[in-house]
């Protein structure tokens, strides 16, 4: 653990987003909207320190109605997290990340 780890970025939304772009060093680890795609999300999160700092985006709808978000926060806080953020897209990946020119990777 220690602060000096790179933070843990997951996103959380459809896979399909995922594919298209997603932030660099991103694991895939949604939706967590739904039964499923919460489980993964507790699989992927299981063994990492509890210290570590988790950063969750999303991106797949305005900020105010995504479904993802909120309940990825509380299942992580829940299992102990001290240290997570959500990426605030007020719009969505695209609008407030990829046309902003920040990097981004495809694939896998």
């Amino acid at each position: 653990g220690g602060l000096a780890a790179k933070p843990v970025v997951l996103q959380i939304g459809p896979n399909v987003l995922y594919r298209s772009k997603h932030l660099p060093g991103a694991a895939y680890a949604g939706p967590a909207g739904r039964p499923e795609g919460l489980n993964l999300l507790k699989n992927t999160a299981a063994n990492l320190p509890r210290d570590r700092e988790i950063v969750l985006y999303c991106g797949c709808c305005p900020w105010d109605r995504c479904p993802n978000v909120r309940p990825a926060i509380e299942l992580l806080r829940g299992m102990g997290f001290t240290r997570v953020k959500a990426l605030y897209l007020p719009a969505d990946l695209k609008a407030d990340w990829i046309d902003q020119g920040y990097p981004v990777e495809t694939g896998r």
